[in-house]
């Protein structure tokens, strides 16, 4: 198969969907040769904050010298976008021939009579082969849904769990109730393995300290921290922290959004740990790496004049905490928004904590099988007092927000990352 062909291989003849279960991905680890066992994990869970945990470790980690492998889900334009060592993408022939590789073993797996791997778990077991061969120090692995069944927690024995902001999100695979939510991500602990918590309710962290008690699992939770914020704009957020065991002034995230503070806490707390276990991060190497640290389609600015912010906001903790960051960096001002969501989402919270800051709302469909239809979704927010404009086409909903935002203004997208996607798509061509 070439490139093109793996793609349809994955989408068509795959086709998408989750089944909960390691079993599979266990069977095809083992026709690998079990790769994932010889590499140096940092397993990243959670509701929100896992791509920008990600962003910053291997950007901190890049500063640092080592060769820096990440493996994250879903993508936004390229599936090559999962796979990356040191911010590179894997190449096409690389991508094509672990899909190659793994279709194969699949093969071999449904004439043996077992079960045949999901499209995520013939992704992760790619992802374990390659960078494996490619011989990373170290693999950031983000979960792609949940944790305890997810397919990347065959790892057995992690440099490091990382569990990000829980809130609730996917209630038809991972419960209806934030305890039931948090239990599914307290399965990538492990025995013996620290677990560094981002700051939680009382009723997350005790699920967690419970189930890292019952595996001896060291836990650390940066929460009695001291924050002083010299500034918070466009350009990023300046900070200092200090607790009794951190103590760092003035540095530099260029990560946008209020809630990054937050998620550099639980960082920094990780750096704190991985220097425990015999990682070598100086200071210069974090300062570097958080200004350095990138993440596409999150609090994103794609374009000027006027101001296009892309944001992967997709349940209703995210756009929450998108509004909050609205509050700072535009206070009084009025946005475009262009909205478009998934109908198995919280659509009315979410439409219910952005809308005040919105002038105009344009509501467009995510290239998904579980979009929201425009009709069903300007029906849920009838009482908007703005103007409601309905654009099936993502590309119609992007031209209309321009024609309709003075120079000066500002063109927010959020609400699926189906669709931020395919706007980040149709920009970078506009541009041409």
């Amino acid at each position: 198969m070439n490139y093109q062909e793996c793609i349809h291989y994955l989408e068509e003849e795959v086709g998408f969907g989750s089944v909960p279960g390691l079993e599979r991905i266990e069977f095809l680890c083992e026709k690998l040769g079990n790769p994932e066992e010889k590499l140096s994990v940092i397993h990243i869970a959670g509701t929100n904050g896992k791509g920008s945990a990600v962003a910053m470790l291997s950007s901190i980690l890049k500063e640092a010298g080592y060769r820096v492998g990440t493996y994250t889900s879903p993508h936004l334009e390229r599936y090559n976008e999962r796979f990356m060592i040191n911010g590179e993408e894997i190449s096409d022939a690389d991508f094509t021939k672990e899909i190659n590789l793994i279709r194969k073993l699949c093969e071999k797996l449904e004439a043996e009579g077992k079960a045949v791997p999901t499209l995520f778990e013939i992704l992760t077991g790619a992802a374990f082969h390659y960078f494996s061969e490619q011989k990373v120090d170290i693999l950031i692995l983000e979960v792609g849904l949940g944790g305890k069944y997810d397919a990347t927690n065959i790892v057995s024995s992690p440099l490091l769990s990382l569990i990000m902001s829980i809130s609730i999100d996917h209630t038809d695979f991972l419960g209806d109730t934030i305890e039931k939510i948090a239990a599914e991500k307290a399965g990538i602990i492990k025995k013996n393995c620290p677990v560094v918590l981002y700051s939680q309710e009382e009723i997350v962290y005790n699920i967690i300290k419970d189930v890292a008690d019952q595996l001896d699992a060291p836990l650390y939770c940066l929460n009695d921290a001291e924050i002083n914020v010299a500034s918070q704009t466009l350009e990023g957020t300046v900070f200092s922290v200090k607790n009794k065991s951190i103590f760092l002034e003035n540095f530099k995230v260029s990560l946008l959004g209020s809630y990054q503070i937050d998620n550099c806490l639980a960082v920094l707390e990780a750096c704190r740990v991985l220097r425990k276990r015999g990682i070598s991060l100086s200071e210069e190497a974090i300062r570097k790496g958080l200004k350095n640290a990138r993440w596409a389609g999150r609090m994103e600015i794609c374009s000027r004049n006027p101001l296009v912010i892309l944001d992967g906001a997709h349940n209703a903790d995210g756009i929450a905490q998108l509004a909050k960051s609205l509050s700072i960096y535009f206070k009084g001002e009025k946005v475009t928004l262009i909205l478009g969501v998934l109908g198995d989402k919280e659509y009315h919270k979410m439409a219910e904590y952005i809308l005040p800051y919105a002038n105009s709302v344009i509501l467009t469909e995510p290239h998904s099988e579980r979009k929201l239809d425009v009709f069903s979704l300007a029906r849920s927010i009838s009482n908007y007092n703005g103007m409601i404009y309905t654009e099936k086409k993502i590309e119609d909903a992007y031209e209309k927000a321009l024609s309709i935002t003075p120079a000066d203004g500002i063109v927010l997208c959020c609400g699926s990352l189906y669709m931020i996607g395919a706007i980040r798509t149709y920009i970078t061509n506009r541009s041409i």
